[in-house]
């Protein structure tokens, strides 16, 4: 009788097991969208996602801070060609076995630097010259009764100023060497001279880009939308 028991106590055990294999969920499903979403809808789902579940805007909110751990982790895998093809053919077994066998690219970002490397800013940005920040960009959108009783997007051109190589060399303030002049007895001065050899010529060209705005069901006339940084979403 105890034998039987144990046989029946494994089978549960084992339907159990079979049970949550087959409640998780899928990378689409948490980002809502079906499995022959493109790029671009997949881009759209994951901004919509992240912006409402983000930790700032959840402060204190475990459950927020869960969802947007696996929306964050289902956009690294579907937003890159190699991984979606993997996860698409055999799953997240297969992708942890291509990364076991030292496959892919390793990147290595944490659910914050996904998020930043979309919205833009960063350990890539801070790398770069530092800018000034910008004043606010204020775009008044004509939409349709259908779109804010349906919703859907439209797109926005955008123009900027981008960093561009020229021929030539130039001077900047790129290095500094600090040295210290004697004034007097016992007194001396610090003093910084630029040192930099000719750096590569730089100019400024004016590009255009699109910029995706969701209209969610239901938004009113006048409405705002606030984008963190403008960036480009080909």
């Amino acid at each position: 009788m105890a034998h039987r028991g144990s046989k029946l106590l494994i089978l549960l055990s084992l339907l159990s097991y079979s049970l949550i294999v087959i409640a998780a969920k899928s990378y689409y499903d948490i980002l809502q969208i079906p499995k022959g979403a493109s790029e671009e809808q997949i881009k759209r789902a994951y901004r919509k996602l992240a912006l409402k579940y983000h930790p700032d805007k959840n402060q204190g909110n475990d459950d927020a801070n869960k969802k947007f751990a696996e929306i964050s982790n289902a956009y690294e895998v579907l937003s890159d060609s190699e991984k979606k093809n993997i996860y698409d053919r055999y799953g997240e077994e297969g992708l942890k076995q291509h990364a076991a066998s030292g496959g892919g690219r390793g990147s290595g970002m944490n659910i914050q630097d996904i998020f930043s490397s979309f919205f833009g800013g960063g350990a890539a940005e801070e790398e770069e010259e530092k800018i000034a920040k910008g004043d606010d960009v204020i775009v008044e959108l004509d939409a349709s009764l259908e779109d804010l009783y349906m919703g859907g997007s439209l797109k926005v051109w955008r123009e900027k100023n981008i960093l561009k190589p020229a021929p030539g060399k130039r001077r900047c303030n790129c290095r500094n060497e600090v040295y210290h002049r004697q004034i007097g007895p016992g007194m001396f001065q610090q003093m910084t001279e630029q040192v930099c050899d000719q750096c590569p010529n730089v100019k400024y060209e004016r590009e255009g880009y699109y910029v995706t705005v969701d209209i969610e069901k239901g938004m009113q006339d006048g409405q705002e939308w606030s984008f963190m940084k403008m960036v480009s979403l080909k």
